[in-house]
C-alpha cells in the first residue's frame, strides 16, 4: 500500500470516530441547552405564579379592605392605611410584570389575558382616583378589585400550559385550587352576610350565589385531581370537619331560599370567617412554596449551565487531543515517508557506490560516465583515464591484516577524492586498483593530475587500527583520446590506460606512465599472464 494511501487511511481512522462523536456531543450539548432554558423558563414562571398567586391572596384583597374601612371611617389613620395598601400593591404589580418572560416565551392566550388584567389594573387606578375624589359615598368600590383579582386567577392559570416541570405544574395547580376555593368562599360569604343582614323583604342573588359554588367547585377539582400534596391533603381534612360541614349545610339552605335564626347565622359567619383565613394562609404558603421551588430550578438550571459549559469544555478537549493526533500522525507519515524517500535514496547509492571506499562502483561509473562522455563528444574536447593501484598490496593484507588492508583502501580512496578535480569521476576499479575519468584533459594533462595524486599517496602515513602507521605508494597510468562522435570505444581507452599502469609497474611502480610504452597486444598477453587470467575493463 502506498504511503499516500496509508496516510489517508489513518487520517480517516482519527477523524471518522471523532467527527461521530463531536455529533453525538453537539446533539448532547443542543438537548442540554434546551433543557437549561426549559429550567430558566420553568423558573420564571415559578418567579410570575408565587407573585401572582400573592397578589391575587393578598394585595388586592388587602387594598379592598382599606378601601371599605377609609369610606365607612374617613380619617388620617385610614386614610394612610389605604394609601400603604395601594403602595404594595403597585410594587408588587411592577415586581409581577418585571418576573415575567419575553414574549416569545409566552403564548397568544396568555398574552389576552395579560391585557385584560392590565385594563382590570387601570380601573383599580381610576377607582382610586374617584374614592379620594369622595364620589364612592354610600358605595362599595368592590366589584372593580374583585374584577382585577378574577383576572388575576386567571393569568395564573394560563401559565400552567407553558410549564414543563412536573413538580412546579403540579404546585401551580395547587395554588389555582386553592385561590378558586378562597375565592368562591367569600364571594358566597359576601353575598350571604349581606343577604343575612337585609330585612326579610330582601333577595338573595342567585346568580352570584352560584358563580361562588361553581368557583368552589372548581378549586376543589384542581386540589383533588390534580394533586396529593400535604397542603392539599390539610384543605380536605380541614373542610372535612364538623364546624365545616355544619355551615356548608347553611350555605345550601340559603341557596334554597332559606333564612337561618340569628343563633345559626352567627354560626355560619364563624365558620366562613374561620375558613376564609384558614384558606388565605393557605394561599400564602402555596405561594411561597412555588417561590422556593423556583429557586431549586433556578439552582438546577445553574448546574444544568456548569454541566454544559463542562461538557463544551471536555467536547473543545477531546476535538484539540484529536487533532493533536491525528496532526502528531501525519507528522509520522511524512517522516516515515521521508525516512523511506532517504532509504530508497541510500539503497540507490549504495547500488552505484563501493562500500568500503564511498567512491563510485562500475555501475555507478557507467551512469555518470556516459553522461561526462556524451558532453565531450559535442564539445570534442580530450578525455582521459588514470588507472592506478597500491604497490605490493597483497603484502599489506598477509602482514597486517585484512582489516588494515581496508583501512588503507578507504585513506586512498580519500587522498584521490582530494587530490583529482571536483568534475572527475573516480571508481574502485576493483580490488587495489582505481580508476578516474577526466574530462577536457589530454594524457599529458591527465599525468600532472595522476602525479599530485602520487605525491600525496606517498606522503601520507596512514594509522592501522592495530596503532602501527604505514607508508604506501601507487603506480599510475594514463591514455587518453579526443572525443568525437566516431570514436565512442571507451574500453579501448581504458585497455591503454592499463597498459601505461603495467609499464608503471615494470619501470618500477610508484610512477606515473603516460601512453602505451609497448605494443598493445604484447603487453595486454604479459599483463593477462601476471594477473593469471585478467578482467573485464568495460565501463
Amino acid at each position: 500500500m502506498k504511503f499516500e494511501t496509508i496516510k489517508r487511511v489513518i487520517l480517516a481512522a482519527i477523524m471518522l470516530p471523532f467527527v461521530f462523536m463531536l455529533i453525538e456531543g453537539v446533539v448532547v450539548i443542543r438537548s442540554s441547552v434546551n433543557q437549561y432554558w426549559n429550567l430558566e423558563k420553568d423558573r420564571q414562571f415559578a418567579d410570575v405564579l408565587a407573585r401572582g398567586g400573592s397578589i391575587a391572596a393578598t394585595e388586592i384583597l388587602s387594598e379592598i379592605g382599606a378601601t371599605r374601612r377609609y369610606l365607612a371611617h374617613p380619617s388620617s389613620r385610614t386614610a394612610v392605611d389605604m394609601q400603604q395598601s395601594r403602595v404594595t400593591l403597585d410594587r408588587e404589580r411592577r415586581a409581577f410584570y418585571s418576573s415575567l418572560p419575553s414574549r416569545d416565551a409566552l403564548d397568544e392566550g396568555l398574552v389576552g389575558e395579560l391585557s385584560i388584567l392590565s385594563l382590570a389594573y387601570s380601573r383599580i387606578v381610576a377607582a382610586r382616583s374617584a374614592v379620594d375624589q369622595g364620589r364612592y359615598t354610600g358605595s362599595d368600590p368592590g366589584s372593580i378589585y374583585w374584577y382585577a383579582a378574577l383576572r388575576q386567577l386567571a393569568v395564573v392559570d394560563a401559565l400552567s400550559p407553558l410549564i414543563s416541570d412536573p413538580v412546579l405544574l403540579e404546585k401551580s395547580n395547587q395554588l389555582m385550587g386553592i385561590l378558586l376555593t378562597y375565592y368562591g368562599e367569600r364571594l358566597i360569604t359576601g353575598i350571604g352576610t349581606r343577604y343575612l343582614n337585609q330585612g326579610a323583604s330582601a333577595r338573595l342573588p342567585v346568580e352570584l350565589f352560584v358563580q361562588g359554588k361553581v368557583m368552589l367547585g372548581e378549586g376543589m377539582d384542581h386540589m383533588v385531581f390534580h394533586s396529593s400534596a400535604p397542603v392539599v391533603r390539610h384543605i380536605v381534612a380541614y373542610l372535612g370537619r364538623s364546624s365545616q360541614v355544619k355551615a356548608n349545610a347553611i350555605t345550601d339552605a340559603i341557596l334554597a331560599g332559606s333564612r337561618p335564626t340569628g343563633a345559626v347565622h352567627d354560626v355560619w359567619v364563624a365558620a366562613q370567617s374561620e375558613r376564609m383565613t384558614f384558606l388565605q394562609q393557605k394561599m400564602i404558603e402555596a405561594a411561597k412554596d412555588i417561590h422556593e421551588t423556583g429557586e431549586s430550578l433556578s439552582t438546577r438550571s445553574h448546574i444544568h449551565l456548569t454541566r454544559i459549559l463542562a461538557l463544551c469544555a471536555g467536547l473543545l478537549i477531546l476535538a484539540t487531543l484529536v487533532l493533536l493526533l491525528a496532526a502528531k500522525g501525519l507528522r509520522l507519515i511524512d517522516r516515515l515517508t521521508q525516512d523511506r524517500e532517504t532509504l530508497v535514496g541510500e539503497l540507490r547509492s549504495a547500488a552505484q557506490t563501493d562500500l568500503l571506499t564511498g567512491l563510485y562502483n562500475r555501475r555507478g561509473f557507467e551512469v555518470a560516465a556516459s553522461a561526462l562522455l556524451t558532453q565531450a563528444e559535442h564539445g570534442s574536447r580530450w578525455i582521459s583515464v588514470v588507472l592506478f593501484d597500491l604497490d605490493h598490496f597483497k603484502k599489506i593484507n598477509d602482514v597486517h591484516g585484512h582489516d588494515a588492508g581496508d583501512t588503507v583502501l578507504r585513506q586512498v580512496a580519500g587522498l584521490a577524492r582530494q587530490n583529482f578535480r571536483s568534475f572527475d569521476l573516480l571508481v574502485r576499479h576493483g580490488g587495489e586498483e582505481f580508476l578516474a575519468l577526466l574530462p577536457d584533459s589530454t594524457p599529458d594533462d591527465a599525468a600532472i593530475v595522476a602525479e599530485r595524486v602520487r605525491l600525496a599517496i606517498e606522503a601520507a602515513e596512514i594509522p592501522l587500527p592495530s596503532g602501527d602507521v604505514l607508508k604506501v605508494t601507487a603506480s599510475f597510468g594514463c591514455a587518453g583520446r579526443a572525443s568525437e562522435a566516431t570514436n565512442r570505444n571507451f574500453e579501448d581507452l581504458v585497455k591503454r590506460a592499463d597498459l601505461a599502469l603495467y609499464a608503471a609497474k615494470a619501470s618500477g611502480r610508484n610512477c606515473v606512465i603516460s601512453g602505451p610504452i609497448i605494443p598493445a597486444p604484447v603487453q595486454e598477453e604479459r599483463r593477462k599472464a601476471a594477473s593469471g587470467g585478467g578482467f573485464d575493463s568495460r565501463i
